[in-house]
């Protein structure tokens, strides 16, 4: 029988990949662009085109290959099919020395 190792809210960290704060923080993004399209109704094709982006660029996107793709252009993405961005920056309590970035979807 073998051990079951339950893991965090981040499978990159799980898996000891580099910068994996910031491929899960993406594949967030990533997953919220895919629900919006599909809520909208629209096409690749179709949300290519809006988004300012080639199909295969949002096909891969959409099956989690955004290595080449910046969270600035994810970001403004979600500007695009109709969502307000906010950036909040704030202080760490005092328990934690080094802040983290997080997404919050409203």
């Amino acid at each position: 029988m073998s051990n079951i190792e339950h893991g965090s809210i981040n499978v990159y960290a799980d898996l000891g990949l580099p910068n994996a704060e910031g491929m899960h923080i993406k594949a967030q993004l990533a997953a919220k662009i895919g629900d919006i399209i599909k809520r909208r109704k629209l096409t690749q094709v179709q949300a290519a085109e809006l988004l300012g982006v080639t199909q295969p660029k949002l096909s891969g996107l959409l099956r989690g290959q955004f290595r080449g793709i910046s969270e600035a252009k994810m970001l403004e993405c979600l500007t695009h099919l109709g969502r307000d961005v906010e950036i909040v920056v704030k202080s760490v309590p005092h328990s934690r020395t080094e802040g983290h970035v997080s997404v919050v979807f409203a």
